[in-house]
């Protein structure tokens, strides 16, 4: 970019948010050298190749392929390195807390690098932790190194249009320099940079991902009232939607919602309060609703058959979204294995999902296409809305079942149409 410094950027952790962090990046100008410890992912990037599903991704690797470096080589990293991105994997430990343990390891690996500037904690981590990264710094004698937090708000899907195209950019510092060192190198984006305290910004990054999963759990329990009085939960979310104070995003009722940071980011939150001695009532109601609105989808499906023991049920999609091959608490994963206790057959269809993720349970059947899936089932159940499910032929598909039984988990086709197809159509929060 003219008139940007082009800076030498050291990102640990290529995964979904280190990739598409270090790629825009270079983007911007910059030089980004990638630092992974998983040897075939390094070798699949150097090839040329992306290891992630993310639209937009390969292109711009490929468009600025002379400004990234991927390597397992800690030196080779941090070799003439300015800033060194922390964008590792922060999952839940056994307690619920956020587990830290590969944010330290790439914090003490940094001892020795006097040449560093700031070190940036893109990584959720819980509020507090910059002070604990700060200690760990002053103690290697990288006390002139700056410390920042820079939480993503990327979704999966759209991760390289967040980024470059975002709400907000969160810049926490402690000191000015190091502040403004991080706003600039984010010159490009189309969007504001907003500066604030090192723990202020840990916390906007949980406090954002709360509200999202609160806004859907509030639909998802309307959705059950307006299940028991006959109202329509998509009549309703509309109206509700265009009041300007409260939006129409998140207001979608479904079967759930799953990801890599709705249920790690709120539960670490839980947990982040009950530490301190506080019990966040809301968030943990907010959680409760999610993880029951997968088992009441099962138990409609019971109703209706009357018995899961033989039944041959069809999974119409696996990932957690559309546009993403990520299977990380996929609401699919729970209502496979709650099938397979009940004694169903699972069979299972989605055109993105790694095999290796997408089976792992016992006696389910991957199919081609949505038509195999269904062909023979009991009943179907759509649990993330692809697009291609809008392409079936349903009078074909209601044909070719076994019993015609069809759960639409995210509301995604017309009720009336499938009624007159011959489905017995079941879906969320409407007549």
């Amino acid at each position: 970019m003219v008139g940007t410094p082009q800076r030498r950027v050291a990102v640990f952790g290529a995964g979904y948010i280190g990739l598409v962090t270090g790629v825009c990046l270079a983007e911007f100008g910059h030089r980004v050298v990638f630092r992974d410890i998983d040897p075939e992912k390094i070798r699949i990037l150097r090839s040329g190749e992306v290891p992630i599903y993310e639209p937009g991704l390969s292109e711009m690797m490929v468009r600025n392929k002379e400004r990234l470096t991927f390597t397992l080589d800690l030196r080779e990293a941090l070799d003439g390195a300015e800033i060194a991105y922390v964008c590792v994997d922060t999952p839940p430990s056994a307690s619920g807390d956020a587990d830290l343990s590969r944010v330290w390891a790439v914090v003490k690996s940094l001892e020795g690098a006097a040449h560093l500037r700031a070190v940036v904690v893109k990584s959720t981590v819980p509020v507090g932790t910059g002070t604990r990264v700060r200690a760990v710094l002053d103690a290697a004698g990288l006390a002139h190194v700056g410390y920042a937090s820079n939480p993503e708000f990327t979704a999966e899907g759209t991760a390289v249009n967040d980024f470059l195209h975002p709400d907000r950019v969160v810049v926490g510092a402690s000191d000015e320099a190091t502040a403004r060192l991080i706003s600039d190198l984010h010159e490009g984006v189309d969007g504001p940079v907003v500066m604030m305290d090192v723990r202020s910004a840990e916390m906007v990054k949980l406090a954002s991902n709360a509200l999202l999963a609160t806004k859907i759990s509030f639909i998802n329990e309307i959705a059950t009232l307006c299940e028991k009085t006959g109202a329509d939960v998509e009549e309703v979310a509309h109206a509700v939607g265009l009041d300007h104070r409260l939006g129409r995003h998140f207001l979608r009722p479904g079967i759930g919602w799953g990801g890599s940071c709705f249920p790690k980011d709120s539960e670490a939150l839980r947990q982040l309060a009950n530490n301190t001695g506080y019990h966040l009532q809301l968030l943990s109601a907010v959680i409760e609703v999610n993880n029951l609105q997968k088992r009441r989808a099962i138990q409609r499906l019971k109703d209706e058959l009357g018995t899961l023991v033989g039944a041959r049920v069809a999974l119409l999609g696996l990932t957690f979204k559309p546009g993403t091959d990520d299977m990380r608490e996929a609401p699919s994963t729970v209502l496979a294995t709650r099938l397979l206790a009940e004694g169903a057959e699972v069979r299972c269809w989605d055109p993105m999902a790694r095999t290796a993720e997408a089976e792992p349970w016992t006696s389910t059947s991957r199919h081609a296409t949505p038509e195999s899936a269904v062909d023979g089932a009991d009943a179907a159940i759509v649990v993330t809305e692809w697009p291609q499910l809008k392409e079936v032929d349903w009078a074909q598909a209601a044909w070719a079942m076994r019993r015609p039984v069809f759960y639409d988990g995210r509301n995604l086709l017309d009720p009336a149409g499938m009624r007159a197809l011959g489905f017995t159509y079941i879906s969320v929060g409407r007549p």
